[in-house]
């Protein structure tokens, strides 16, 4: 099993030497659930996962889950490209630290390490990771060197009895429309062939709550980058 085994502190940017070294090797898709459910505020909600990744020092510590993107639109906003034409496109769908070594260094340095892991086994063109503007800014994906490409456009959800109606008709249903939570959009590509369209911009910094707002105020106001 390939293995990439490095020693940064387990707990933030000490100097610390941990015992024994941290190493990142592939996992099951049961093993990240089952890690997942503790750890990822998501819980038990069911995930895509093509490769995954886990990060262990005594014990797991991390979990990356990566796949094929969610939606097409998204390689056809960010790159211009076909459906036809977005073969290894990826997706940063879940990442989890265990409770106490979130905060450090932890969290990049398994996007860095599994990316790496995931070139060696298949072809990947880019990895596109988000994050949701209500619960953080994505610092991890600063830290890990992604390039920053605003925020996805506004969105709403209908609800019912308190919850989100994936799917059906809404006419006639008695429910309500929220805004939903707009995501942060990082990008690392590796293909020079393809032309990123997302605007390059500096990451954004400060208050989450007081960005939240802001993001808030420009949904009710209709702005937003489109995907």
């Amino acid at each position: 099993m390939v293995q990439q085994q490095h020693t940064p502190s387990q707990r933030g940017g000490g100097g610390a030497n941990p015992t024994p070294p941290l190493h990142i090797q592939r996992i099951t898709h049961a093993e990240a659930k089952d890690f997942l459910a503790r750890y990822h505020y998501l819980g038990t909600k069911p995930f895509r996962c093509g490769e995954a990744f886990g990060l262990f020092g005594r014990e797991l510590l991390g979990v990356a889950v990566y796949h094929g993107l969610s939606v097409p639109e998204t390689a056809v906003g960010a790159f211009g490209l076909k459906r036809d034409e977005q073969d290894w496109l990826w997706e940063l769908g879940r990442l989890a630290l265990k409770s106490g070594y979130n905060g450090g260094v932890l969290g990049s340095y398994l996007i860095r390490r599994s990316i790496m892991l995931l070139r060696k086994q298949r072809p990947v063109r880019a990895v596109i990771a988000y994050a949701d503007s209500s619960r953080h800014l994505g610092a991890v994906y600063q830290a890990a060197g992604f390039t920053y490409g605003g925020l996805t456009a506004p969105r709403r959800d209908f609800y019912v009895n308190g919850r989100i109606r994936e799917r059906g008709k809404t006419k006639g249903v008695r429910g309500q429309w929220r805004p939903r939570p707009r995501k942060h959009r990082y990008i690392a590509v590796f293909d020079n062939s393809l032309c990123l369209r997302w605007p390059v911009l500096a990451y954004p910094k400060g208050d989450i709550h007081a960005r939240s707002t802001v993001a808030q105020r420009q949904d009710a106001a209709g702005e937003g980058a489109a995907l």
